[in-house]
C-alpha cells in the first residue's frame, strides 16, 4: 500500500504550524502592541457562570488609548458605562442612577485586557505561555494559553490572536471558582484619532457616587 500523496500547499501549511511558538507567535503579538496607539472595536462580552448553564450575554463599543485610557460602552441588553484611566476606574449605570468609583486592579477582568493592550510589560514576565487549540470563533487565528506565574484571581487565560495583524481578537479567563468571562473583539480599527472627550463621562446631578 502506497503513502496518501498530500498537496503542496496543505503540507507547507501543516510544517510550518508545527514550527510555530508560542513565544515566536506572542512576540509578533507584542511587535505590534507596540505600534499600536488606539484601538476600537465593537465587543461581545460573555459571562459564564459555574451554577449556571446560560451565559450573560453583553455587547457595545470598546476604545482604548495608550498609555491606560480604556471606555467600555454597553448598549444591549441594559445600557452602562465604564471607563478606566489613570489608575482608577468610573463604573456608571444609568437605569440605577449609580456610579461606582475605584482604583482598577488586576481583580477585575477588564485589566487584564489593559494589560495586553498597553504594551508596557512583557507578557512573559507575568504569565507561563504554550500554544493552544480550543474551537476558534474565527478563521486565521493562533492561540495561546496564559497561566499567571504567581498567584492571580485567575487559573489561566486564553488568547486568540489574528494571524495577520497579531492583534487580540478574542480573550477568555478562567477564574479559580469555575467562572469564566469571554471577550469577542469584531470590526476592529487601530491608529484612529479619538475625539478629546472620548474618555470621560458626563453625569446628571442626581447620580449617587459610591466610592470603593
Amino acid at each position: 500500500m502506497g503513502f496518501m500523496k498530500i498537496p503542496a500547499l496543505l503540507l507547507i501549511a501543516v510544517l510550518s504550524s508545527f514550527s510555530q511558538t508560542a513565544e515566536t507567535v506572542l512576540l509578533r503579538a507584542e511587535s505590534s502592541l507596540r505600534n499600536l496607539k488606539t484601538f476600537q472595536a465593537d465587543f461581545e462580552q460573555l459571562y459564564y457562570s459555574a451554577t449556571s448553564s446560560i451565559p450573560l450575554n453583553e455587547t457595545g463599543k470598546f476604545y482604548f488609548s495608550k498609555p491606560d485610557h480604556m471606555k467600555w460602552i454597553y448598549e444591549k441588553p441594559e445600557k452602562k458605562t465604564f471607563l478606566s484611566m489613570d489608575g482608577a476606574y468610573s463604573y456608571y449605570i444609568p437605569a440605577d442612577k449609580q456610579l461606582y468609583k475605584g482604583s482598577i486592579d488586576r481583580e477585575r477582568t477588564e485589566s487584564e485586557v489593559l494589560f495586553i493592550l498597553s504594551g508596557q510589560k512583557s507578557i512573559m514576565d507575568s504569565y507561563e505561555v504554550e500554544m493552544t487549540s480550543f474551537p476558534p470563533y474565527s478563521e486565521k487565528v493562533e492561540q495561546l494559553k496564559l497561566t499567571p506565574k504567581e498567584e492571580d484571581g485567575y487559573t489561566h487565560l486564553l488568547l486568540e490572536l489574528d494571524s495577520g495583524s497579531h492583534l487580540i481578537s478574542r480573550l477568555i479567563i478562567f477564574d479559580w471558582a469555575g467562572n469564566k468571562t469571554e471577550y469577542i473583539f469584531k470590526r476592529i480599527k487601530t491608529n484612529v484619532r479619538f475625539d478629546s472627550k472620548l474618555f470621560s463621562l458626563n453625569i446628571p446631578k442626581d447620580v449617587e457616587i459610591i466610592e470603593y
